[in-house]
């Protein structure tokens, strides 16, 4: 079994990497969020998200759409108040300690650990970044991540560590919209109630969504996402409802050749 579940690695990501070049140079991630700011940004949330009323405060007070922040969110810390990252970056949307919270007017760094606060900074930041590239939103995410020193005005040469990025919230805004993107279904359920395994990790951010789109092909069913967990570390999760659901998900990996441990 784990030969064959190697030799299925090996085939999902080879498919993959001719296309990993092409979609880099590709604009359709500046497409797809100038898509989504013209069309998406009044949808409500597919779930009740931990901290909704510091989310709703930082859009209305910044002028945001709330799923945006929730996606950055998602992304940056799964909506962990106490994350910390090995580079220094703090809370539910990871503000980098402390030239970043200086820059906003943090100076104490339990401040970055109340989520409302840590919100409210990432919302200004992003805002900024946002005005800085004249609303571009890939652009202002690849800074995001990047730093915007690192990210030209003009959108030349973005790094491929910024570059994915982009992607990367975006597949978290399907998620924090529902069917609009994903096609997973809307609800009103708690985001907390969630079950959540882990299937596979992997050094490189394109192996993770590589994975993900050819398993997702071979079972569409399947509740499938990725989260940066540190430097070089993004782990494949399986999420679920129940615990029927979890055992259809497992009958389906085991298939297709990765038996939950």
């Amino acid at each position: 079994m784990i030969a064959v579940r190697k030799a299925l690695v090996i085939t999902l990501l080879s498919v993959f990497a001719c296309s990993v070049a092409t979609a880099r140079t590709e604009p359709r991630l500046e497409q797809a969020w100038r898509d989504y700011l013209a069309n998406d940004t009044d949808l409500a949330p597919s779930y009740t998200f931990p901290h909704s009323h510091c989310f709703t405060r930082a859009a209305n007070a910044h002028n945001l759409p709330e799923t945006l922040l929730l996606a950055v969110a998602r992304g940056e810390s799964d909506f962990e108040a106490t994350a910390r990252s090995k580079a220094d970056a703090y809370g539910v949307m990871q503000i980098l300690w402390p030239s970043t919270a200086n820059h906003l007017g943090i100076h104490r760094l339990s401040e970055l650990y109340d989520p409302c606060t840590n919100i409210d900074a990432g919302a200004r930041y992003l805002k900024e970044l946002l005005s800085t590239y004249d609303g571009n939103v890939h652009l202002a995410l690849a800074a995001y991540n990047y730093g915007p020193g690192r990210i030209a005005a003009n959108g030349r040469s973005i790094p491929s560590g910024a570059e994915w990025y982009s992607g990367y919230i975006y597949r978290h805004l399907g998620y924090v919209l529902g069917d609009r993107i994903t096609g997973s279904p809307k609800t009103n359920r708690l985001y907390s109630e969630l079950g959540r395994t882990t299937v596979i990790r992997f050094g490189e951010p394109y192996r993770a969504a590589a994975f993900i789109e050819r398993l997702e092909a071979y079972a569409p069913d399947l509740e499938l996402d990725w989260f940066r967990q540190g430097v070089g570390e993004f782990v494949v999760v399986l999420s679920y409802g129940d615990r029927d659901e979890f055992s259809r998900s497992a009958n389906q990996l085991k298939r297709a050749g990765f038996p939950l441990q």
